[in-house]
């Protein structure tokens, strides 16, 4: 019984200290988070793009779809209090990561989170707008939507 036990015991302790080894060896880099927080920063402005691209695309002259306008200038207004978030988790000014986010943003988050905030309202106010379903009063309220856009990269995004 005793060498039954005993052997239990030293398998449960072999699978421990061979799992706190693993966990040890798995602890990314700082330059591992760095670029993980880039990708995450990168898929948030993906996620952006994909949902205004088809609303500039009516703004050019591709078919009108009010309901569509509405929608993903929602999900814009839902993904604007993100963008400094993911900023702020890690920055990476430091490190060697493929970004065309300008190391300013850091010394600037407070004017950052403010830009934020405008998309924010700005996309929540070109919703009210397009859910109205009129062509052209949508049409002429996106430059007002896309000059947040505009504030935000001038000052905080490599040209």
């Amino acid at each position: 019984m005793f060498k039954k036990v005993f052997a239990i015991g030293t398998l449960v302790l072999s699978s421990v200290l061979v799992v706190t080894v693993s966990a040890q060896q798995d602890e990314p880099t700082p330059q591992e988070r760095a670029a993980a927080s880039t990708e995450t920063r990168q898929a948030v402005f993906k996620l952006l793009a994909f949902n205004m691209a088809p609303i500039s695309g009516m703004a050019r002259g591709a078919e009108f779809d009010a309901a569509l306008a509405e929608r993903n200038a929602r999900r814009i207004a839902e993904l604007a209090p993100m963008i400094p978030e993911v900023f702020a988790a890690n920055d990476t000014r430091e490190f060697t990561v493929e970004t065309e986010a300008l190391p300013i943003i850091w010394d600037n988050m407070a004017d950052f989170e403010q830009k934020a905030s405008e998309l924010q309202a700005a996309a929540l106010t070109f919703a009210d707008v397009a859910s109205g379903g009129d062509r052209n009063t949508t049409i002429a309220a996106v430059r007002a939507f896309g000059s947040t856009c505009g504030n935000c990269h001038r000052e905080y995004r490599v040209d």
